[in-house]
Order: structure tokens, then C-alpha cells, then sequence
């Protein structure tokens, strides 16, 4: 995965890494690391603090291969944010989406890189039928991305007709790119709504679950409520 035309050597490339190692090191926190092991993410970085270093960094993409490389959680969150999205070819983004490992790594990764690439939409559609239920998920999430932002080209109702008869058995990170892409639908599609908040009420997927005061339950038929009626009231 090495950038057409770089500057940088090998040997100065190894030696920036070592130093950025030895600074993720120095920020492990063990209270960070308790509470990013709760939900699957093996690391102890806050994350305020691995931004700033991503920030003063800047893009440096050898060096975000580099960090890919060593497997490690935190220099992988750290290599999302400081490589170049566009330069990576279709072929990279798929084994990366699936050795990502983490789930805060896998969502950066989905989130802050192969949406903007120019491979997002084949991507999109070759991962939503994968049978890795953690790649359909990626494939779900550029499905959600679309529905909010460029639904022209999507067939609604027949998502709504894959998510009726999946959601309910699929894996729980792909069922949540599922419900997220089934909510979605509801809030912005109002010809779509109805039927989202119906199969969200027969489906009762995450209907129960836990949910912090002040946020917005991931209960579809509730999410769709309250977002419309926050753009209702704006």
C-alpha cells in the first residue's frame, strides 16, 4: 500500500513510528482502557487526546499504512485519521474493512475513510450481501449514508423488505447497521414511515435497550418520532 511519489524513506518513516508508538504508550490510562473494553475495544487512548496527536501529525499517509500494520487499536484509530481516504485502492479498503478487528475501528474506518473514497458505492454494494455479518454491516452503514444524503438510485421498499425479514435474527453489529438504515428511512423518507415505524414496532428490535438519560433511544419506531419531530419544531 505505498503512495505514488512520497519523499519520505523507509528508514524515516520507521523511526516516526517508533516515536508515535512510544507516545500512544505514554497515553495508555487504565480507567480509558476498562471503559473501551465494555464495548469490544481493546485499547486505553482517550480519545480527545489521540485527535490532538492526529492534529498534530496532520496527514501523513505512510505512516498511517505503517500504523495499520503493527494491529495495534490505537495506532489504527490513529492511522484512520491521519492517512489520505482517496489513496487507498478498492482491493486495500476491503481487506482493511475486514481485519479491522475493534468496533470503534471498523466504524472510523467506514466513517472517516471509505465514504470518501471514489470506491465507496461499489463497495456499498458488494459488502451488504457479504457473509461476514461484520462487512454487511460496513456495506449498511454506506446504505444509511445514502439514504440521508443521496437516496436518488436506492430502492426503499425494498430495503424495507430485506430489513423486515433479517433484522430480527442478524448478528448484533450487523442488526444495528440494519436498524440505524431502517430509522433512517423513517425520518427522512416521509412516503417510507409508516411502514419503517411498523416494522420497528412488530419487529421490537433493541426495544429495550438501555438508554442514558437525554439520549434518544435506538428503538426504531422511537427514533424516527423524535428526530422528525426535532426537525418539526426547529
Amino acid at each position: 500500500m505505498s503512495e505514488p511519489g512520497t519523499t519520505a524513506t523507509t528508514a524515516s518513516v520507521a523511526d516516526l513510528l517508533a516515536e508515535v508508538r512510544a507516545e500512544l504508550a505514554s497515553l495508555e490510562d487504565p480507567r480509558a482502557r476498562a471503559v473501551n473494553e465494555r464495548h469490544g475495544d481493546d485499547h486505553g487512548v482517550n480519545l480527545g487526546r489521540l485527535r490532538a496527536l492526529a492534529k498534530r501529525l496532520r496527514t501523513q499517509h505512510e505512516l498511517a499504512i505503517a500504523l495499520w500494520a503493527t494491529q495495534d487499536t490505537a495506532a489504527r484509530l490513529l492511522a484512520v485519521l491521519v492517512c489520505r481516504p482517496k489513496a487507498f485502492s478498492r482491493s486495500e479498503l476491503d481487506a482493511m474493512v475486514r481485519e479491522a478487528g475493534a468496533p470503534k475501528v471498523h466504524d472510523w474506518l467506514v466513517g472517516y475513510v471509505v465514504r470518501k473514497s471514489p470506491h465507496a458505492e461499489e463497495l456499498r454494494v458488494a459488502w451488504s450481501t457479504d457473509p461476514d455479518p461484520v462487512v454487511a454491516g460496513a456495506g449498511w452503514a454506506l446504505t444509511t449514508d445514502r439514504v440521508a444524503k443521496s437516496p436518488d438510485g436506492l430502492d426503499l421498499a425494498g430495503l424495507l423488505d430485506v430489513v423486515e425479514t433479517q433484522l430480527k435474527d442478524a448478528p448484533d453489529r450487523l442488526q444495528w447497521a440494519m436498524n440505524h438504515c431502517l430509522a433512517q428511512i423513517g425520518i427522512d423518507h416521509p412516503d417510507h414511515r409508516a411502514r419503517a415505524v411498523d416494522i420497528g414496532e412488530r419487529l421490537e428490535v433493541l426495544k429495550d435497550y438501555p438508554t442514558p438519560p437525554g439520549c434518544t433511544s435506538p428503538f426504531a419506531p422511537t427514533w424516527i418520532a423524535e428526530m422528525v419531530r426535532r426537525s418539526t419544531s426547529a
